[in-house]
């Protein structure tokens, strides 16, 4: 529903004096008013849109940039594994917010310079699944054949190799979407990622907590569950999806 708010909202999220600040519940708002008289419905769905196309992008771009490193580093080893791998431990020991917070502080507002900030943080996730499977697949009897048989390396890793890591990525990229939707609700609500007038989750929890202690427990309480809901939901997915193309588990 929320990818396509835009479409389906009943006012301009951005919009103020839609209806009496800070209206509780009711059916003429179902989800209340902010305290500038925004309509919270309106702002849950396209916010929501804004979270789903941040954490789309970051986990794009972990896959296209980690997903290749990660195949290429572990199958070359040498000099170039042990400096990749040195790299992105140093990243992975970082808390992943810290490192959003900076990236984004330096890129500044919008929702493409939030998903690169996200992504340089996941991105090691990624790089760090890949190399283990493929150092383990890449001794496997019919690759240790593919190399005896003259096969090139970007052969014997694209078409021996690939399809045999594709399971875990997908489990990753899809855990990978619920820990975006936590990083940029963080962002937002320190006041960084997206410009300022874009509906977001993040920023009106921050809004609205100042509303709290007055009785207007929905400007705060429904983006807060929302944001765990999606990110509940795309945990189970990932969970799932791990249960069923692991045959291990499954037995």
């Amino acid at each position: 529903m929320t990818a396509i708010a835009p479409w389906i909202a009943p006012h301009d999220p951005a919009k103020t004096r839609v209806g009496p600040i800070r209206e509780p519940p009711s059916p003429q708002f179902p989800m209340g008013t902010t305290h500038l008289g925004q309509d919270m419905l309106s702002r849950i769905l396209c916010g929501g849109s804004i979270m789903l196309q941040v954490s789309t992008l970051s986990v794009l771009v972990c896959f296209l940039i980690g997903v290749p490193l990660g195949l290429f580093s572990s199958y070359v080893g040498g000099v170039f594994d042990r400096a990749c791998s040195l790299v992105i431990d140093a990243v992975y020991a970082f808390p992943g917010l810290v490192i959003a917070i900076a990236i984004s502080a330096m890129l500044g507002r919008g929702v493409v310079n939030m998903a690169l900030s996200i992504a340089v943080v996941y991105i090691p996730s990624y790089f760090r699944v890949v190399r283990s499977q493929v150092l383990s697949i890449k001794e496997l009897t019919y690759v240790e054949a593919a190399r005896g048989i003259g096969a090139k390396w970007y052969t014997i890793l694209f078409r021996y190799v690939f399809p045999n890591v594709i399971p875990s990525i997908v489990v990753v990229a899809t855990i990978n979407f619920a820990d975006a939707i936590l990083t940029a609700a963080g962002l937002t609500f320190i006041g960084l990622g997206v410009e300022i007038h874009i509906p977001d989750w993040g920023r009106d929890l921050t809004s609205g907590w100042q509303y709290l202690s007055s009785g207007a427990w929905w400007i705060i309480a429904f983006p807060g569950i929302m944001i765990i809901l999606l990110a509940l939901g795309f945990t189970l997915i990932g969970e799932g999806l791990s249960e069923l193309l692991n045959p291990k588990l499954q037995r």
